[in-house]
């Protein structure tokens, strides 16, 4: 009987007004009849529990806010019941102790990565230190290539002298268009009395056109030593400078190169245990690295002097060709003897006015 009680009691239907409220409609006889019976049922026999719980659903409604999911059936115990809430609430913070977790791994790693490098790179410093201390007071040895040593201090002292070179030619330059510019501004007087004083025309006439092509053939030997001066200067500043980076590489290697070697025979000197022969394999393995970084950079040293001394040889064999061809010609005043070194040499000149900026750019 109790059973086809709840049975009815379950499957009727519970009438709800637009606002969701059950209180404000009229009271279902039966259904208030079958949960009183179903009432005394089950206080006969001991187990008011679920008729409370159902009457109160069936009279409030159920609460939506606390949706539970039955385990073991309708009617088991209140063990097998599990609020969804918790379950909700623990799903979503295990996905952020989740990520949290994951982020807080990520910088740690990089954490540890950056400490690394640091420990190396202090390392590494010290050693070099130590070794250049020791090699400027005399305690230690360096590894030595005589014939290299001779040809980068060959090539230092070209580049000293070559430098001395350029400057000179850079003043000779800044004078001469000096010499130029006032040259120009003497032939435009002179060409200006000849007009204002009748008397004087002749000999005013004669100065301003002198003066003139002096200044034009000036500007056609400005021509030429602008070509050796950049030629000069690509040489010195980009090819030689080029080959003393390498070279400044090669120091460097060689340097860490000898610090890690004294390292390795300073253990070799020391007790044979098993945390020394450790350390003694980790400094072999450094030393083996450094001593193939100091071979390779030796030859790329020895490969770019080679190539440098030919480049130079050539370079310097053309310009000072030109420097001179074109000096005697002005000096000489042969003007088509001018013309004709710069045609040999490909070197065209600017139109007056060309280095200035449009009017465009000065606004």
């Amino acid at each position: 009987m109790a059973e086809s009680i709840m049975s009815k009691a379950a499957t009727m239907e519970i009438p709800i007004n637009s606002n969701g409220d059950t209180r404000a409609l009229p009271e279902d006889d039966s259904l208030e009849q079958a949960a009183q019976g179903q009432w005394r049922i089950n206080e006969k026999v001991g187990n008011p529990t679920v008729t409370r719980d159902l009457q109160q659903v069936m009279v409030s409604g159920p609460n939506l806010n606390e949706t539970s999911i039955v385990s073991g059936g309708y009617g088991g115990t209140a063990e097998g019941i599990i609020p969804t809430s918790s379950i909700k609430g623990s799903t979503m913070h295990h996905s952020s102790t989740s990520s949290s977790a994951m982020a807080e791994e990520a910088t740690r790693g990089v954490a540890v990565e950056k400490f690394d490098i640091m420990k190396k790179w202090g390392l590494n410093t010290y050693k070099c230190t130590k070794q250049m201390i020791s090699e400027r007071f005399g305690r230690g040895s360096r590894t030595v290539d005589l014939e290299l040593e001779a040809q980068i201090d060959v090539l230092r002292d070209t580049k000293r002298k070559y430098e001395n070179v350029l400057r000179l030619a850079r003043a000779l330059t800044n004078h001469f268009y000096s010499m130029v510019q006032t040259q120009h501004a003497l032939g435009d007087t002179f060409a200006d009395l000849s007009q204002k004083s009748p008397e004087l025309r002749d000999e005013f006439g004669y100065n301003a056109e002198t003066q003139k092509l002096l200044c034009k053939n000036g500007e056609t030997l400005l021509g030429a030593i602008n070509f050796f001066v950049s030629s000069i200067n690509t040489l010195v500043n980009k090819t030689m400078e080029d080959t003393l980076m390498t070279i400044k590489m090669y120091e460097n290697a060689r340097l860490e190169f000898d610090a890690y070697r004294a390292d390795l025979e300073e253990l070799n000197l020391g007790p044979r245990d098993a945390v020394t022969l450790a350390r003694i394999e980790t400094a072999q393995n450094e030393y083996q690295d450094h001593k193939d970084k100091y071979e390779r950079l030796r030859s790329d040293v020895s490969v770019k002097l080679k190539f440098l001394e030919e480049n130079k040889v050539k370079v310097m064999h053309k310009q000072l060709l030109l420097f001179h061809n074109a000096i005697s010609a002005y000096f000489a005043g042969n003007q088509q003897q001018l013309e004709q070194t710069l045609k040999q040499f490909n070197i065209k000149l600017k139109p007056p006015g060309s280095d200035k900026p449009s009017w465009l750019e000065e606004q």
